[in-house]
């Protein structure tokens, strides 16, 4: 019998391999109580922020203090029987069920995230997108309509658009820029600029406009229906849905399947029977 369990002892530690090897490798040890390194990632997944904002070459320092500290306070409080009162088990309790959770919901996550998942997901939402059209524009940003007409002739008269824009436009993103303000679509500026530049063809130059901000000029370098993301860049975004996803409707499966009862406030009134509300109707004779 003995023999036996041996075998499966050792058929076990064969099939964990180096990575159980190295979860349970004892990297540190406080009045004889071992830390291991599994220890050492759980309690890094745990400190998240706290250790967020530490240098990377003191990040494992502060997790070993982290756990010394933990393992000293562990064991004076079982020395005080801490373990031992009705708090502690329901707490104990509470967050067993809790771990349990998240573990499954992991489980769960990981297995909703493949790549034929991710594709089709791209494929059917950008299928179901249609093309927005997009404005490549620069503009000149003045105080008062007169400065606009005074830039439009300078314009007129040939003068560089570019040029003029960081001669006295008051915008101060796109000035230093000749004006340049990229690739935009129409709900990324306000209304009375938005309309004027996307009337203009390429090459184009508007009359002055006023908006909240004051008066512009604004000039089309060109337009395009604008292009779908790329799968590889939005794929983390689609892998961290899919997770979200799945463990959200496992919740809900869970929670439809189940009989929850409510005993801390009175049940609602039942409803009555189909013909209680009707009147008796009278008997013939």
């Amino acid at each position: 019998m003995k023999s036996t369990r041996l075998i499966a002892a050792l058929g076990f530690a064969l099939l964990a391999g180096p990575a159980f090897a190295q979860a349970d490798k004892v990297v540190a040890k406080v009045d004889g109580i071992p830390i291991t390194e599994q220890e050492v990632q759980l309690a890094t997944e745990d400190l998240g922020e706290r250790l967020a904002q530490l240098p990377e070459d003191r990040k494992r320092d502060e997790v070993i203090n982290y756990l010394v500290d933990l393992k000293l306070g562990a064991k004076a409080a079982a020395e005080a029987k801490v373990a031992d009162t009705p708090e502690f088990a329901a707490r104990l309790g509470y967050y067993r069920e809790k771990v349990m959770l998240d573990q499954y919901l992991s489980g769960v996550g990981k297995k909703a995230v493949t790549a034929e998942a991710a594709k089709k997901l791209y494929d059917d939402t950008t299928k179901a997108m249609a093309p927005e059209e997009e404005a490549h524009a620069r503009h000149i940003l003045v105080e008062t309509e007169d400065q606009a007409k005074a830039v439009e002739e300078r314009l007129k008269k040939g003068e560089d658009f570019a040029k003029v824009a960081a001669d006295v436009s008051k915008d101060p993103g796109s000035g230093k820029e000749g004006g340049d303000l990229g690739w935009f679509t129409k709900d990324r500026m306000v209304p009375e600029f938005a309309e004027a530049a996307f009337k203009l063809n390429k090459g184009e130059v508007s009359v002055p406009v006023k908006s909240q901000f004051g008066w512009h000029v604004i000039k089309l370098e060109d337009k395009r229906s604008k292009p779908l993301p790329d799968f590889a860049a939005v794929k983390p975004q689609i892998d961290q849905y899919l997770e979200r996803k799945a463990q959200q409707d496992t919740v809900l499966a869970l929670r439809e399947k189940a009989k929850v009862e409510r005993l801390d406030k009175p049940a609602p009134p039942a409803a009555p029977a189909p013909d209680a509300a009707k009147p008796a109707e009278p008997k013939k004779n």
